[in-house]
Protein backbone atom coordinates (compact mmCIF):
# COMPACT_ATOMS: atom_id res chain seq x y z
CA UNK A 1 0.00 0.00 0.00
CA UNK A 2 1.62 2.90 -0.94
CA UNK A 3 1.80 6.04 1.39
CA UNK A 4 -1.43 8.16 -0.40
CA UNK A 5 -3.61 5.39 0.24
CA UNK A 6 -2.61 4.76 3.15
CA UNK A 7 -3.40 8.71 4.03
CA UNK A 8 -6.38 8.42 1.87
CA UNK A 9 -7.95 5.62 4.25
CA UNK A 10 -7.20 7.26 7.31
CA UNK A 11 -8.71 10.21 5.99
CA UNK A 12 -11.77 7.87 5.48
CA UNK A 13 -11.91 5.98 8.80
CA UNK A 14 -11.65 9.82 10.77
CA UNK A 15 -14.91 11.08 8.50
CA UNK A 16 -16.63 7.93 9.27
CA UNK A 17 -15.72 7.85 12.88
CA UNK A 18 -16.87 11.73 13.24
CA UNK A 19 -20.02 10.98 11.30
CA UNK A 20 -21.21 7.54 13.65
CA UNK A 21 -20.33 10.32 16.80
CA UNK A 22 -22.14 12.80 15.78
CA UNK A 23 -25.01 10.11 14.68
CA UNK A 24 -25.19 8.97 18.30
CA UNK A 25 -24.61 11.28 20.22
CA UNK A 26 -27.55 12.58 22.73
CA UNK A 27 -29.65 15.28 21.71
CA UNK A 28 -28.93 18.32 23.78
CA UNK A 29 -32.03 19.31 26.06
CA UNK A 30 -34.35 22.07 24.48
CA UNK A 31 -35.14 24.46 27.56
CA UNK A 32 -37.41 26.56 25.55
CA UNK A 33 -40.86 27.27 27.12
CA UNK A 34 -42.62 26.49 24.33
CA UNK A 35 -45.85 25.35 26.43
CA UNK A 36 -47.17 23.52 23.19
CA UNK A 37 -49.43 20.41 23.65
CA UNK A 38 -47.34 17.80 21.32
CA UNK A 39 -43.54 18.88 22.99
CA UNK A 40 -42.27 16.90 25.49
CA UNK A 41 -39.10 18.81 26.47
CA UNK A 42 -39.62 20.19 30.19
CA UNK A 43 -41.36 23.03 29.17
CA UNK A 44 -43.54 21.65 26.53
CA UNK A 45 -47.21 20.46 27.64
CA UNK A 46 -47.62 16.99 26.39
CA UNK A 47 -47.62 15.46 29.78
CA UNK A 48 -50.34 17.99 31.20
CA UNK A 49 -52.55 17.78 27.71
CA UNK A 50 -52.35 13.98 27.53
CA UNK A 51 -54.13 14.11 31.24
CA UNK A 52 -57.04 16.63 30.22
CA UNK A 53 -59.61 13.63 29.60
CA UNK A 54 -58.64 12.09 33.41
CA UNK A 55 -58.96 15.41 34.69
CA UNK A 56 -62.27 16.37 33.31
CA UNK A 57 -64.11 12.97 32.90
CA UNK A 58 -66.74 13.00 30.13
CA UNK A 59 -66.23 16.11 29.10
CA UNK A 60 -65.30 17.02 25.36
CA UNK A 61 -61.69 18.27 24.63
CA UNK A 62 -61.16 20.38 21.53
CA UNK A 63 -57.72 22.01 20.44
CA UNK A 64 -58.62 25.12 19.13
CA UNK A 65 -56.16 27.23 16.24
CA UNK A 66 -58.52 29.63 15.68
CA UNK A 67 -58.74 33.28 17.19
CA UNK A 68 -60.65 34.09 20.07
CA UNK A 69 -63.47 35.73 18.05
CA UNK A 70 -63.58 32.92 15.36
CA UNK A 71 -64.47 30.47 17.74
CA UNK A 72 -66.62 31.83 19.88
CA UNK A 73 -68.33 33.76 17.22
CA UNK A 74 -68.98 31.69 14.60
CA UNK A 75 -70.38 33.73 12.37
CA UNK A 76 -67.19 36.04 11.73
CA UNK A 77 -65.26 33.11 9.32
CA UNK A 78 -61.86 32.67 9.48
CA UNK A 79 -60.76 36.15 9.26
CA UNK A 80 -61.19 38.43 11.27
CA UNK A 81 -60.59 42.20 11.95
CA UNK A 82 -58.40 42.57 15.09
CA UNK A 83 -59.80 46.78 14.93
CA UNK A 84 -63.32 45.59 14.37
CA UNK A 85 -64.99 47.17 17.95
CA UNK A 86 -68.32 45.51 19.52
CA UNK A 87 -71.35 47.89 19.86
CA UNK A 88 -74.84 47.04 20.85
CA UNK A 89 -75.31 45.02 17.60
CA UNK A 90 -72.67 42.60 18.95
CA UNK A 91 -72.31 39.14 16.95
CA UNK A 92 -74.04 35.97 18.67
CA UNK A 93 -71.79 33.55 20.63
CA UNK A 94 -71.68 30.18 20.52
CA UNK A 95 -74.09 28.27 22.35
CA UNK A 96 -73.62 26.72 25.49
CA UNK A 97 -70.93 26.93 28.32
CA UNK A 98 -67.00 25.61 28.22
CA UNK A 99 -63.83 26.00 30.36
CA UNK A 100 -61.20 27.69 27.62
CA UNK A 101 -57.59 26.75 28.73
CA UNK A 102 -54.76 29.54 27.83
CA UNK A 103 -51.27 28.23 28.86
CA UNK A 104 -48.47 30.25 27.08
CA UNK A 105 -45.54 32.35 28.45
CA UNK A 106 -47.63 35.74 26.77
CA UNK A 107 -51.20 36.45 26.26
CA UNK A 108 -52.48 38.78 24.16
CA UNK A 109 -55.70 39.14 22.22
CA UNK A 110 -57.17 42.17 20.10
CA UNK A 111 -59.96 43.52 21.33
CA UNK A 112 -62.41 41.96 19.26
CA UNK A 113 -61.11 38.72 20.87
CA UNK A 114 -61.52 40.46 24.52
CA UNK A 115 -65.02 41.22 24.13
CA UNK A 116 -66.04 38.33 22.91
CA UNK A 117 -64.20 36.36 25.49
CA UNK A 118 -65.63 38.62 28.49
CA UNK A 119 -69.04 38.14 27.03
CA UNK A 120 -68.65 34.32 26.54
CA UNK A 121 -67.17 34.40 30.25
CA UNK A 122 -70.48 36.58 31.55
CA UNK A 123 -72.40 34.20 30.21
CA UNK A 124 -71.24 31.56 32.63
CA UNK A 125 -68.27 30.09 31.36
CA UNK A 126 -64.99 29.80 33.04
CA UNK A 127 -61.50 30.57 31.20
CA UNK A 128 -57.97 29.80 32.92
CA UNK A 129 -54.90 32.01 31.51
CA UNK A 130 -51.27 31.39 32.26
CA UNK A 131 -48.63 33.33 31.23
CA UNK A 132 -45.79 35.63 32.68
CA UNK A 133 -46.86 38.19 30.24
CA UNK A 134 -51.02 39.16 29.49
CA UNK A 135 -52.36 42.05 27.52
CA UNK A 136 -52.67 45.18 29.14
CA UNK A 137 -56.20 46.08 28.15
CA UNK A 138 -57.24 42.78 29.36
CA UNK A 139 -56.01 43.27 32.72
CA UNK A 140 -56.91 46.75 32.84
CA UNK A 141 -60.63 45.86 32.48
CA UNK A 142 -60.38 43.46 35.38
CA UNK A 143 -58.49 45.87 37.32
CA UNK A 144 -55.20 44.24 37.74
CA UNK A 145 -51.52 44.73 37.23
CA UNK A 146 -48.68 42.39 36.66
CA UNK A 147 -45.72 43.16 38.09
CA UNK A 148 -41.73 41.50 38.13
CA UNK A 149 -40.80 40.18 41.36
CA UNK A 150 -37.24 40.78 40.47
CA UNK A 151 -38.05 44.82 40.66
CA UNK A 152 -39.20 44.93 43.71
CA UNK A 153 -36.51 42.30 45.23
CA UNK A 154 -34.23 44.73 43.88
CA UNK A 155 -36.06 47.27 45.84
CA UNK A 156 -36.16 45.98 49.15
CA UNK A 157 -32.28 44.32 48.73
CA UNK A 158 -31.74 48.07 48.26
CA UNK A 159 -33.47 49.55 51.31
CA UNK A 160 -31.35 46.13 53.56
CA UNK A 161 -28.44 47.17 52.36
CA UNK A 162 -28.91 50.85 53.07
CA UNK A 163 -29.83 50.23 56.77
CA UNK A 164 -26.82 48.19 57.15
CA UNK A 165 -28.06 44.25 56.93
CA UNK A 166 -27.70 41.43 53.89
CA UNK A 167 -30.08 39.10 53.05
CA UNK A 168 -28.77 35.51 54.43
CA UNK A 169 -25.76 33.74 52.04
CA UNK A 170 -25.37 37.51 50.51
CA UNK A 171 -28.20 36.64 47.20
CA UNK A 172 -30.78 39.44 46.47
CA UNK A 173 -32.81 36.34 45.41
CA UNK A 174 -34.01 33.00 46.75
CA UNK A 175 -32.61 30.05 44.75
CA UNK A 176 -36.56 28.61 45.49
CA UNK A 177 -39.92 30.25 46.72
CA UNK A 178 -42.77 28.52 48.08
CA UNK A 179 -46.13 28.54 46.66
CA UNK A 180 -49.32 28.19 48.87
CA UNK A 181 -52.72 27.50 47.98
CA UNK A 182 -55.00 29.30 49.97
CA UNK A 183 -57.82 27.29 50.02
CA UNK A 184 -56.58 23.69 48.55
CA UNK A 185 -59.05 21.37 47.41
CA UNK A 186 -59.43 18.04 49.36
CA UNK A 187 -56.49 15.73 49.05
CA UNK A 188 -54.17 18.39 47.60
CA UNK A 189 -51.14 19.87 49.62
CA UNK A 190 -51.30 23.29 50.46
CA UNK A 191 -47.38 24.37 49.84
CA UNK A 192 -45.13 23.76 46.91
CA UNK A 193 -41.87 24.53 46.41
CA UNK A 194 -40.53 26.44 42.95
CA UNK A 195 -37.33 27.56 41.79
CA UNK A 196 -37.53 31.39 41.98
CA UNK A 197 -37.23 31.82 38.32
CA UNK A 198 -40.60 30.27 37.32
CA UNK A 199 -42.17 32.57 39.86
CA UNK A 200 -41.26 35.75 37.95
CA UNK A 201 -44.52 38.19 38.37
CA UNK A 202 -47.29 38.78 40.37
CA UNK A 203 -50.75 40.59 40.64
CA UNK A 204 -51.32 43.66 42.07
CA UNK A 205 -55.08 44.79 42.61
CA UNK A 206 -55.99 48.15 41.63
CA UNK A 207 -58.74 50.38 42.46
CA UNK A 208 -62.24 48.61 42.13
CA UNK A 209 -60.92 45.15 41.68
CA UNK A 210 -62.77 42.10 42.33
CA UNK A 211 -60.21 39.54 41.96
CA UNK A 212 -59.77 36.59 45.26
CA UNK A 213 -56.15 35.44 45.71
CA UNK A 214 -56.22 31.46 45.51
CA UNK A 215 -52.41 30.99 45.63
CA UNK A 216 -49.43 33.68 46.24
CA UNK A 217 -45.87 32.87 47.10
CA UNK A 218 -43.42 32.91 50.18
CA UNK A 219 -43.55 36.80 50.19
CA UNK A 220 -47.48 36.49 50.29
CA UNK A 221 -47.47 37.96 46.93
CA UNK A 222 -50.58 37.03 44.52
CA UNK A 223 -49.93 34.13 41.83
CA UNK A 224 -53.15 32.82 41.40
CA UNK A 225 -56.14 34.89 41.55
CA UNK A 226 -59.83 34.54 40.39
CA UNK A 227 -62.36 37.35 39.35
CA UNK A 228 -65.87 37.16 38.78
CA UNK A 229 -67.26 38.19 35.41
CA UNK A 230 -70.99 38.21 35.56
CA UNK A 231 -72.60 34.13 35.95
CA UNK A 232 -68.25 33.45 35.29
CA UNK A 233 -65.16 33.80 36.08
CA UNK A 234 -61.63 34.30 34.78
CA UNK A 235 -58.56 32.15 36.75
CA UNK A 236 -55.28 34.27 35.93
CA UNK A 237 -52.25 32.43 36.64
CA UNK A 238 -48.46 33.95 36.56
CA UNK A 239 -46.43 30.91 36.80
CA UNK A 240 -46.89 29.05 33.77
CA UNK A 241 -44.06 26.74 34.05
CA UNK A 242 -45.93 24.75 37.00
CA UNK A 243 -48.38 23.47 34.12
CA UNK A 244 -44.96 22.14 32.12
CA UNK A 245 -43.75 18.50 31.64
CA UNK A 246 -41.02 19.70 34.03
CA UNK A 247 -43.18 20.46 36.70
CA UNK A 248 -46.12 17.31 35.88
CA UNK A 249 -43.44 14.55 36.05
CA UNK A 250 -42.25 15.88 39.67
CA UNK A 251 -44.43 14.21 42.57
CA UNK A 252 -43.41 17.47 44.79
CA UNK A 253 -44.88 20.33 42.14
CA UNK A 254 -47.13 18.21 39.92
CA UNK A 255 -49.83 18.99 42.87
CA UNK A 256 -50.38 22.46 42.08
CA UNK A 257 -51.31 22.16 38.52
CA UNK A 258 -53.93 19.36 39.31
CA UNK A 259 -55.13 21.86 42.31
CA UNK A 260 -55.60 24.56 39.75
CA UNK A 261 -57.20 22.95 37.27
CA UNK A 262 -59.87 21.58 40.14
CA UNK A 263 -61.29 24.83 40.26
CA UNK A 264 -63.12 24.53 37.33
CA UNK A 265 -66.60 23.73 36.51
CA UNK A 266 -67.22 19.52 35.41
CA UNK A 267 -69.73 18.51 33.15
CA UNK A 268 -68.84 21.78 30.43
CA UNK A 269 -66.21 21.17 27.48
CA UNK A 270 -63.17 22.07 27.65
CA UNK A 271 -61.36 24.23 24.96
CA UNK A 272 -56.91 23.75 24.78
CA UNK A 273 -55.55 26.66 23.11
CA UNK A 274 -52.95 26.23 20.47
CA UNK A 275 -53.49 29.59 18.11
CA UNK A 276 -51.42 31.68 20.51
CA UNK A 277 -48.09 29.13 20.30
CA UNK A 278 -48.67 27.45 16.99
CA UNK A 279 -51.02 30.17 14.60
CA UNK A 280 -53.76 28.45 12.65
CA UNK A 281 -54.13 25.45 11.64
CA UNK A 282 -51.90 24.85 8.32
CA UNK A 283 -50.50 28.61 8.39
CA UNK A 284 -47.09 27.28 8.24
CA UNK A 285 -43.63 27.60 6.35
CA UNK A 286 -43.13 25.25 3.37
CA UNK A 287 -39.76 24.61 4.79
CA UNK A 288 -41.60 23.93 8.41
CA UNK A 289 -40.45 19.51 8.20
CA UNK A 290 -36.70 21.01 7.75
CA UNK A 291 -36.85 23.78 10.38
CA UNK A 292 -38.13 21.40 12.43
CA UNK A 293 -35.27 19.01 13.01
CA UNK A 294 -31.87 20.33 13.33
CA UNK A 295 -30.42 17.78 10.99
CA UNK A 296 -32.38 18.86 8.34
CA UNK A 297 -31.53 22.37 8.98
CA UNK A 298 -27.57 21.52 9.01
CA UNK A 299 -28.15 19.57 5.68
CA UNK A 300 -29.86 22.37 4.15
CA UNK A 301 -27.22 25.30 4.90
CA UNK A 302 -24.42 22.69 4.07
CA UNK A 303 -26.15 22.09 0.67
CA UNK A 304 -26.94 25.89 0.01
CA UNK A 305 -22.53 26.45 1.02
CA UNK A 306 -21.57 23.52 -0.86
CA UNK A 307 -23.85 24.86 -4.33
CA UNK A 308 -22.26 28.56 -3.33
CA UNK A 309 -18.69 27.37 -3.04
CA UNK A 310 -19.27 25.35 -6.75
CA UNK A 311 -20.90 28.27 -8.39
CA UNK A 312 -18.09 30.43 -7.13
CA UNK A 313 -14.60 28.22 -8.35
CA UNK A 314 -16.44 26.70 -11.54
CA UNK A 315 -17.34 30.48 -12.45
CA UNK A 316 -13.57 31.52 -12.01
CA UNK A 317 -12.08 28.77 -13.53
CA UNK A 318 -14.38 28.71 -16.94
CA UNK A 319 -13.72 32.56 -16.93
CA UNK A 320 -12.60 33.85 -20.19
CA UNK A 321 -11.75 37.57 -21.56
CA UNK A 322 -15.05 38.46 -23.65
CA UNK A 323 -13.89 40.19 -27.29
CA UNK A 324 -15.20 42.91 -28.08
CA UNK A 325 -17.09 43.23 -30.70
CA UNK A 326 -17.75 46.08 -33.01
CA UNK A 327 -20.76 47.24 -34.55
CA UNK A 328 -20.91 47.00 -38.23
CA UNK A 329 -20.44 49.95 -40.13
CA UNK A 330 -23.72 50.98 -42.48
CA UNK A 331 -22.70 49.72 -45.70
CA UNK A 332 -25.87 50.97 -47.81
CA UNK A 333 -25.31 54.49 -46.46
CA UNK A 334 -21.48 54.42 -47.86
CA UNK A 335 -23.16 52.21 -51.26
CA UNK A 336 -25.64 55.53 -51.66
CA UNK A 337 -22.70 58.28 -50.83
CA UNK A 338 -20.31 56.95 -53.35
CA UNK A 339 -23.02 56.59 -56.48
CA UNK A 340 -24.23 59.82 -55.46
CA UNK A 341 -20.42 60.88 -56.02
CA UNK A 342 -20.34 59.16 -59.29
CA UNK A 343 -23.08 60.68 -60.64
CA UNK A 344 -22.20 64.20 -59.15
CA UNK A 345 -18.58 63.92 -60.99
CA UNK A 346 -20.60 64.57 -64.35
CA UNK A 347 -22.11 67.67 -65.80
CA UNK A 348 -25.24 65.98 -67.13
CA UNK A 349 -27.96 65.46 -64.12
CA UNK A 350 -30.53 63.96 -66.17
CA UNK A 351 -29.78 60.21 -64.75
CA UNK A 352 -30.19 61.44 -61.59
CA UNK A 353 -33.24 63.65 -62.57
CA UNK A 354 -34.67 60.41 -63.87
CA UNK A 355 -34.46 58.46 -61.11
CA UNK A 356 -35.66 60.96 -58.50
CA UNK A 357 -38.44 61.20 -60.30
CA UNK A 358 -39.48 57.22 -60.85
CA UNK A 359 -39.29 57.25 -57.35
CA UNK A 360 -41.56 60.23 -57.09
CA UNK A 361 -44.06 58.67 -59.09
CA UNK A 362 -43.61 55.50 -57.15
CA UNK A 363 -44.39 57.41 -54.16
CA UNK A 364 -47.51 58.61 -55.23
CA UNK A 365 -48.53 55.07 -56.40
CA UNK A 366 -47.92 53.44 -53.00
CA UNK A 367 -49.06 56.50 -50.50
CA UNK A 368 -52.09 56.97 -53.05
CA UNK A 369 -53.24 53.67 -54.00
CA UNK A 370 -52.91 54.65 -57.71
CA UNK A 371 -51.27 51.50 -59.46
CA UNK A 372 -52.06 52.82 -62.59
CA UNK A 373 -50.49 56.38 -61.89
CA UNK A 374 -50.99 58.62 -65.62
CA UNK A 375 -50.12 62.16 -65.09
CA UNK A 376 -50.57 63.07 -68.48
CA UNK A 377 -54.82 62.38 -67.70
CA UNK A 378 -56.52 65.25 -66.61
CA UNK A 379 -58.65 63.26 -64.02
CA UNK A 380 -56.21 61.33 -62.76
CA UNK A 381 -54.66 64.72 -61.83
CA UNK A 382 -57.07 66.02 -60.41
CA UNK A 383 -57.89 62.89 -58.23
CA UNK A 384 -54.65 62.93 -56.77
CA UNK A 385 -54.63 66.42 -56.12
CA UNK A 386 -57.66 66.44 -54.15
CA UNK A 387 -56.23 63.16 -52.09
CA UNK A 388 -52.97 64.85 -51.53
CA UNK A 389 -55.08 68.44 -50.50
CA UNK A 390 -52.27 70.23 -52.59
CA UNK A 391 -53.61 73.04 -55.12
CA UNK A 392 -54.21 71.78 -58.60
CA UNK A 393 -51.95 74.82 -60.01
CA UNK A 394 -49.01 73.64 -57.96
CA UNK A 395 -49.30 70.27 -58.68
CA UNK A 396 -49.67 71.01 -62.33
CA UNK A 397 -46.48 72.95 -62.60
CA UNK A 398 -44.79 69.98 -60.93
CA UNK A 399 -45.83 68.02 -63.79
CA UNK A 400 -44.82 70.07 -66.60
CA UNK A 401 -41.42 70.41 -64.48
CA UNK A 402 -41.04 66.61 -64.36
CA UNK A 403 -41.99 66.39 -67.97
CA UNK A 404 -39.28 68.96 -69.15
CA UNK A 405 -36.98 67.65 -67.38
CA UNK A 406 -37.51 63.95 -68.99
CA UNK A 407 -37.61 65.31 -72.16
CA UNK A 408 -34.59 67.65 -72.08
CA UNK A 409 -30.85 66.45 -72.79
CA UNK A 410 -28.63 67.72 -70.39
CA UNK A 411 -30.21 68.73 -66.81
CA UNK A 412 -27.96 71.78 -65.14
CA UNK A 413 -27.52 71.51 -61.22
CA UNK A 414 -29.87 74.43 -60.99
CA UNK A 415 -32.20 72.55 -63.21
CA UNK A 416 -31.84 69.03 -61.11
CA UNK A 417 -32.27 71.33 -57.23
CA UNK A 418 -35.38 73.05 -58.23
CA UNK A 419 -37.08 69.59 -59.12
CA UNK A 420 -35.44 68.55 -55.73
CA UNK A 421 -37.18 71.35 -54.05
CA UNK A 422 -40.52 71.07 -56.12
CA UNK A 423 -40.88 67.53 -55.25
CA UNK A 424 -40.19 68.48 -51.12
CA UNK A 425 -42.48 70.89 -50.52
CA UNK A 426 -45.25 68.20 -52.28
CA UNK A 427 -44.26 65.75 -50.05
CA UNK A 428 -44.44 68.50 -47.00
CA UNK A 429 -47.63 69.99 -48.33
CA UNK A 430 -49.37 66.68 -48.60
CA UNK A 431 -48.32 65.30 -45.00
Amino acid sequence: MTRFRALLLGLVALFVAFVAVEYFRPEPTDWRPTFINRDKIPYGTYALYDQLPTLFPGQPISTVRLPIANQLLPGLGVDVNPDTTIGRDAPALRPGRASYLFINDGFFCSPLDQDALLRYVARGSHVLITAENIGGALLDSLHLQLRPVLELDSLLLLRRLRRGGLPAGGSARARTTTLTLVNPPAGAAKAYRFPAAEVAYFFKATTGSRATVLAHDARRRPVLVRVPVGRGEILLSSTPAAFSNLRLLRPATAGFAFAVLSGLPAGQPVFWDEYQKQGPLGEQSLLRVLAAHEPLRWALWVGLAGLALFVLFEARRRQRIIPIIRPLPNTTLLFTSTVASLYQQGSNHALIAEKKIGLFQDFLRTRYHEPGLDLSDEPTRERLAQKAGVPRPELDELVRRMNRTLTAPQVSDEELLALSRAISRFRKQSA
